[in-house]
């Protein structure tokens, strides 16, 4: 990159959401900085569990719960941030920071919203009660590619279920009872998608189903003392920019029953002088949605030591 296209390159930090994660995730960055042992171990304390064990040994069935999943996730994307922001010269201040889901969480970590034991806390409380609106009232996910939202949107509307995630123009996943999902993917394919992927999830994120957890996420939330964002996060419900703690409250608990409108979120942030874009965490699943949404932009994804030293910033 030439000196006058970093100077005008401005940067979005993201973070992924569940599902993203698997066993053994972050150990070779645990093994290679004592920052990065220090975020495990702050959260294992936090937790009064050794979850690290988990992350990095399994099994994966228990890695996979969501009450673990969750905060496994969160624990080694800051991991990942942490380890950049402290061994790799000239990393760029961003504009902006944005997580799918449970990534908008992490985000309250990289903002100062919230110190990493108090996120961590968050996160399994946010994850248990998931997981209990998930037995009380049992749903399904599954993703559709080919269809646009307001193909999906009818769909949803006839079948009952509901659009819990638009993540690129043609990659939206759908949610709802079993059944009605079934239904809806029948109709999907009927309508012309080009693939419908049933999803390995506990339940049916981000849809009417997760009400039994909306006023226990509040309680959690109320008694926490959210400081201001030094950096704003660009909200999953809003596709706006949360710059005040109160924003910040409002959509961590509505998008625990509305939809994660994430190509919205990546417009956003493009719209608003965003050319680059850095996702720390397990996978590359934002990395390979804002491929699709704008081929323009230079996308950088973190999940371990050679993927650090790979950054071209």
């Amino acid at each position: 990159m030439s000196a006058q296209e970093e100077s005008n390159s401005k940067y979005a930090f993201l973070f992924p959401g569940q599902g993203s994660q698997t066993v053994g995730m972050g150990f070779d960055l645990y093994k290679a900085s004592s920052l990065v042992k220090d975020v495990f171990e702050e959260v294992d304390d936090a937790l009064g569990r050794k979850l690290s064990q988990i992350i990095f040994e399994g099994p994966e069935e228990d890695l996979r719960k969501t009450i673990n999943a969750q905060p496994a996730i969160m624990a080694t994307s800051i991991a990942a941030y942490r380890f950049v922001q402290a061994s790799i010269k000239n990393v760029p201040d961003p504009i902006f920071l944005a997580g799918h889901s449970l990534g908008e969480f992490t985000s309250l970590v990289a903002s100062g919203v919230l110190d990493l034991s108090e996120t961590a806390r968050l996160v399994q409380k946010r994850g248990e009660l998931m997981q209990k609106a998930c037995e009380l009232r049992p749903g399904a996910m599954a993703a559709v590619l080919g269809l646009d939202a307001v193909t999906l949107s009818e769909i949803s509307a006839q079948t009952g279920t509901y659009v819990s995630n638009i993540n690129t123009e043609n990659q939206i996943v759908i949610s709802g009872e079993k059944k009605q999902v079934a239904m809806a993917l029948d109709m999907s394919m009927a309508r012309g998608a080009r693939k419908v992927v049933p999803l390995k999830v506990a339940g049916a994120f981000h849809s009417g189903l997760m009400e039994p957890a909306r006023e226990g996420l509040i309680n959690a939330i109320a008694v926490m003392d959210f400081n201001e964002p030094i950096i704003p996060i660009v909200g999953n419900t809003t596709f706006q920019k949360l710059d005040t703690s109160e924003q910040v409250k409002d959509e961590l608990v509505n998008q625990l029953c509305n939809c994660v409108n994430w190509k919205q979120s990546v417009d956003y942030m493009i719209n608003n002088g965003v050319s680059s874009f850095i996702e720390f965490g397990p996978g590359k699943a934002l990395t390979a949605m804002i491929k699709r949404i704008n081929s323009d932009c230079k996308v950088f994804s973190v999940d371990s030591v050679q993927s650090a030293d790979k950054l071209d910033l």
